[in-house]
């Protein structure tokens, strides 16, 4: 029995590939989306300078590999957005949930236009609410209340939100999967 054993260790091969995604992380310059996929892949979150143009991370979970483009979020640099949404399965849009309400309006308008962009139109949308540990933030149900992201949605959007408490959840339950690895 033991022999049996060996042999179908032996014989077993690689394990397949894990799937691969490409998803596309937008939002305002400092709303967090630098830190966020620092945090989702385990590196240092200290010292961070926020993107300017873009920057392509692989995040690694045990199912699967999102090849994250993360796009900066400085007004002359969103205008070229649209340039980067090809081929992309899914959306981050990471909101500073304690931006004024004018970054509040301009951060609407620009999901707005996410929203309703052909490539990107009938994609899952994953909406972070982000820096909820400032005093300013809003909270999820707020965001919500003011249902100032369904205006821009099509027929088939998507829509998950999340707060960083939950994330945290995540990356810590993510880390135990890492180990396992």
């Amino acid at each position: 029995l033991d022999y049996l054993n060996k042999i179908a260790l032996c014989c077993k091969g690689p394990p397949p590939p894990r799937p691969e995604y490409d998803l596309v992380c937008i939002g305002l310059t400092g709303s967090g989306k630098t830190s966020l996929l620092s945090q989702l892949c385990s590196e240092n979150t200290e010292n961070i300078v926020s993107t300017t143009g873009f920057s392509i991370k692989a995040v690694p979970f045990q199912n699967a590999i999102l090849n994250v483009k993360e796009l900066g979020g400085a007004a002359n640099i969103r205008k070229y957005w649209s340039r980067y949404y090809q081929g992309s399965q899914g959306v981050i849009f990471v909101l500073d949930s304690a931006s004024s309400e004018d970054e509040l309006e301009t951060a609407r308008n620009e999901l707005h236009s996410a929203l309703q962009h052909p490539q990107l139109c009938t994609l899952p949308f994953l909406i972070l609410a982000n820096h909820q540990d400032k005093p300013a933030a809003r909270s999820v149900q707020e965001v919500l209340s003011g249902a100032w992201y369904t205006e821009g949605m099509k027929e088939g959007n998507k829509i998950q939100f999340l707060h960083k408490l939950e994330l945290e959840k995540f990356c810590v339950y993510k880390k135990g999967m890492d180990k396992h690895n």
